[in-house]
């Protein structure tokens, strides 16, 4: 390799450096906001209200009934139920505004929930994190990755894989959360 060269592709790679380091900067950013909050929505919401992504910081859950995920072969194990035990589904993006911040799969136990509760996530579009919330659950990160899942649509900058108990311990909901460009400033 001729010095000219190596000092291009030097050059390069600092360039290329230089601009991963926003991108992930930002995505540590955005991270350190899941972690601190118990719901993913309460986390969008802060997130939406401080980088300015839409006039309103009301996060909204619209059904998506396409792509809808099959079943992880590990989620009554996950979920610690039985055979017969009900699971419910939820796909849905959730959008700040108009602006789509993620797409979320959601397999959670309809037993653990109220009556209440179960119907608002049959007939609205709120989040479920803020359905929920009553029940005061936590929220654990079981896998993070900078690349998209397989149940993730293409362009996403995030995957998380998380579990949500109730006070008890009893795990109330399984995750897979594809969050977009969106949460970066991009589109």
């Amino acid at each position: 390799m001729s010095a000219r060269t190596g000092l291009l592709l030097g050059t390069g790679a600092s360039l290329l450096s230089a601009c991963a380091a926003p991108h992930s900067d930002t995505l540590a950013a955005f991270e350190r906001t899941l972690i601190a909050h118990a719901s993913a929505t309460a986390a969008l919401r802060e997130w939406c209200a401080a980088r300015g992504i839409a006039p309103a910081t009301k996060i909204v859950a619209r059904p998506l009934h396409d792509d809808d995920a099959a079943a992880p072969g590990d989620l009554r194990g996950v979920l610690r139920i039985g055979a017969d035990e009900p699971v419910g589904y939820r796909h849905v993006a959730l959008a700040c505004g108009d602006t789509v911040l993620s797409v979320a799969h959601n397999w959670y136990v309809p037993g653990r929930l109220t009556p209440e509760m179960n119907a608002q996530l049959a007939a609205s579009d709120t989040p479920f994190g803020t359905v929920a919330a009553a029940l005061r659950f936590t929220r654990a990160r079981l896998t993070s990755a900078e690349a998209a899942g397989t149940e993730c649509p293409a362009g996403t900058v995030l995957t998380q894989r998380a579990l949500l108990s109730l006070p008890d311990g009893r795990p109330l909901s399984l995750l897979v959360e594809c969050y977009s460009p969106a949460v970066l400033g991009g589109s």
